[in-house]
């Protein structure tokens, strides 16, 4: 009996430090950036298809995302203890210390720049670190003091889909700065509807985000729609600059108006319940405009 309970015990423990990695890297968010970091490689890589160095970009893309997010929730330790949704993460349990989970964090990053170096290119390795920096030193203390926050944050988000270009081409050029766009204004409305539904979390928290101080909702309503007026004639440029074919143009055209309506409600109504269905609305609408370039891109 001993022995099965200390096997148990050892297979709940992994089972924990498993969760807890997955927590600490923020594993869903780490999907999404794979998959648009791959979107923007199948998108622009010319020559015969090459698994291996598209392999290597999502391996070191993924260090590098899980790096910066180990180290946002080692400086927001104190804040994620005041707050609901996560109290409960592994920093503010102490389940994790600081030191470990600075030096998972730190290695992760390391190790992820260092393998893009090696096995991809200078550049990628180089938008990997400016991403990872951007992150932790700049959108993260942002957070606790100015309701602009988001938009800072949005830019160390959309790092990964130009460096899935400059693995792919080895330079910058404007199927890069497209995608880039796209993913930048597709964060605003996507964040402010999380923010909104999480408002007075974030208040507890402290976070001075627009949702918290704005607390009519009208300024977030403006901002969401904003970014909205911008985003759907940037997911159009593509085939505006001879970069997709038409049957993209109106695709993309028909989801942005359908996620747009779902944006427009939720600034019309302000309410939970369509400020969540828009949040789901933009995490379908984004996959399906990038699958929809790839797409376009092998029917070429």
């Amino acid at each position: 009996m001993k022995v099965g309970s200390e096997t148990i015990a050892r297979e709940a423990s992994f089972a924990t430090l498993l969760a807890d990695i997955g927590e600490l890297t923020k594993f869903r968010i780490g999907f999404l950036v794979l998959v648009t970091t791959a979107v923007a490689w199948f998108w622009t890589a010319t020559g015969p298809f090459d698994p291996a160095v598209l392999l290597a970009t999502m391996f070191g893309t993924a260090l590098t995302a899980a790096g910066a997010n180990t180290l946002n929730q080692l400086l927001e330790r104190d804040v994620d203890a005041r707050m609901e949704r996560t109290r409960n993460r592994p920093l503010p349990t102490g389940r994790w210390s600081p030191l470990e989970a600075c030096a998972f964090g730190c290695g992760l990053t390391l190790i992820g720049v260092a393998w893009l170096a090696y096995a991809v290119n200078t550049l990628t390795a180089l938008l990997g670190l400016c991403s990872v920096l951007s992150y932790v030193l700049i959108y993260t203390p942002s957070k606790r003091v100015t309701p602009h926050s988001t938009l800072i944050g949005a830019v160390p988000g959309s790092l990964p889909v130009v460096m899935g270009v400059t693995a792919a081409t080895g330079t910058i050029d404007v199927r890069a700065v497209v995608l880039f766009l796209i993913l930048t204004l597709w964060q605003l409305p996507h964040f402010y509807a999380i923010a909104w539904l999480y408002r007075d979390d974030y208040a507890r928290g402290g976070f001075p985000m627009l949702p918290v101080i704005d607390r009519d909702g009208r300024k977030t309503a403006a901002a969401s729609l904003a970014a909205l007026a911008a985003l759907i004639p940037i997911t159009l440029a593509p085939t505006l600059l001879q970069l997709a074919g038409w049957t993209y143009f109106v695709a993309a055209a028909v989801l942005g108006t359908l996620y747009a309506a779902t944006v427009v409600r939720f600034a019309r109504t302000r309410s939970n319940e369509d400020a969540r269905f828009s949040f789901f609305a933009s995490i379908v609408y984004l996959p399906l405009v990038l699958t929809l370039l790839v797409f376009d891109r092998l029917q070429a």
